[in-house]
């Protein structure tokens, strides 16, 4: 691995399952010796969870929430995820932008160009050569039908306005994954979610040995 790090990313509907992995992929990386930093978004840094508890449970419209979860992401950004990978750390990161095209572009059908300027502005990197876009190095995606998803959550807690949406929303929602995945395949790993937990945990690792990642 490079100096600059790894930069991974979890994304999925709620109850697909992705938390569940991602201690365990943890535990490995620090088996290897590679120091990990674990984050989420919307969130990771004190102003970006202030931002989180308006985002999941205040009403706005969908401009509102594209503004305040790229608000988000820009501090998570400069305070945790670049300082991490300049340390040459593992970031594990529990959703990113690839939610919010989800979410926000396929649930909610909002203006995809808006995001796209957004994600240019918010996640632009000024590097030792041309600036670029930070994304993750790779997102793992697990795959779930949304009436699968609302059986696992079902009484598990109390909803947020997200998880409180009807199947519908959800199947944008996935559209919209589907639709980022297509538009760049190579930086996905697609997981069946529906599989047992230890499958979905082979697949996932896996995913990770293909590129030398994780022994």
């Amino acid at each position: 691995m490079g100096a600059s790090g790894l930069f991974i990313s979890f994304e999925g509907i709620d109850g697909a399952g992705k938390t569940t992995h991602i201690d365990a992929l943890a535990a490995a990386f620090r088996a290897q010796g590679r120091a990990v930093v674990l984050t989420r978004e919307p969130g990771g840094t004190p102003l970006a969870e202030k931002l989180r508890a308006i985002f999941l449970h205040d009403p706005m419209d969908g401009l509102t929430e594209a503004l305040l979860v790229f608000a988000a992401r820009r501090d998570h950004l400069r305070q945790v995820i670049e300082p991490a990978l300049a340390r040459a750390d593992v970031v594990l990161c529990d959703r990113f932008t690839d939610a919010t095209f989800a979410y926000q572009g396929g649930g909610r059908g909002f203006d995809l160009e808006v995001l796209c300027f957004l994600e240019r502005v918010v996640q632009g990197v000024n590097g030792p050569g041309k600036p670029f876009v930070r994304q993750p190095d790779l997102t793992v995606w697990f795959d779930l039908a949304p009436d699968v998803a609302a059986l696992r959550l079902a009484g598990a807690r109390v909803a947020d306005k997200f998880e409180s949406q009807p199947s519908a929303f959800f199947a944008r929602v996935a559209d919209g994954y589907l639709r980022r995945m297509q538009a760049d395949p190579r930086r996905f790993a697609r997981i069946a979610a529906d599989q047992s937990v230890e499958q979905v945990r082979q697949d996932v690792f896996s995913a990770l040995r293909a590129p030398g990642w994780l022994a």
